[in-house]
């Protein structure tokens, strides 16, 4: 790892934060080099000013990736040429309040979130909760895009989409929303740069698709 990706996993407050942060770097340098026929050790990348990073231009092909990690879990995102986020929480009753959606939520979703029987509210949160975060980092904006500036489809049996994105109109039809299914006490979301792809989900080391994933 570099420097910089030793610096950025010892910003976190706790040791475990760091050791996810660190190995989901690690990973990231693992597929991507296998990806690339290129030793993980040699690998570059760059930030954009608000912190995604990504290989330095100049791959054949152009990966994109993404990380994110929560409780037991490190997902690794990959693309051939697509922008993508990811974004893995673990559900945690005392977050999911009305407080916390009414400072992050957007009304409409505040609404819905409301709407719902007492014991779905705290997947529905975290359901809502991972599909912006994943937007937000596929656009690679950081918090400098509020997240109560659009809305996503969240409630139980609804497909993950954008609704509405009110900060830029055309950006509900430019990019798909997929549920990621990691198992239960988890929520999980990929965001990816137009609709015509396909997913593949794998454990590692590899053991073949994640059940129930294709």
């Amino acid at each position: 790892m570099s420097h910089e990706e030793r610096a950025r996993a010892l910003r976190y407050h706790f040791e475990a934060d760091r050791n996810r942060c660190t190995i989901g770097r690690a990973l990231s340098r693992l597929l991507l080099a296998h990806c690339l026929g290129e030793s993980p050790q040699g690998l570059r990348f760059t930030n954009n000013r608000f912190g995604k990073p990504a290989l330095v231009p100049g791959h054949i092909p152009q990966l994109e990736f993404n990380i994110s990690h929560s409780g037991d879990w490190i997902l690794i995102a990959l693309s051939r040429g697509r922008a993508l986020g990811v974004d893995v929480e673990r559900q945690k009753e005392d977050m999911a309040t009305e407080a916390i959606a009414a400072r992050f939520f957007s009304p409409i979703e505040c609404s819905a979130l409301a709407a719902l029987p007492a014991a779905l509210r705290c997947t529905a949160f975290f359901s809502c909760w991972t599909r912006k975060e994943a937007y937000i980092k596929a656009r690679g904006d950081g918090l400098s895009l509020p997240l109560d500036a659009f809305d996503v489809a969240f409630v139980p049996g609804a497909r993950a989409r954008l609704i509405a994105t009110r900060h830029d109109p055309g950006d509900a039809q430019r990019w798909t929303l997929s549920e990621l299914q990691i198992g239960p006490d988890y929520a999980a979301a990929l965001a990816v740069e137009g609709a015509d792809w396909r997913l593949k989900c794998w454990h590692w080391p590899a053991k073949g698709p994640v059940p129930g994933f294709n």
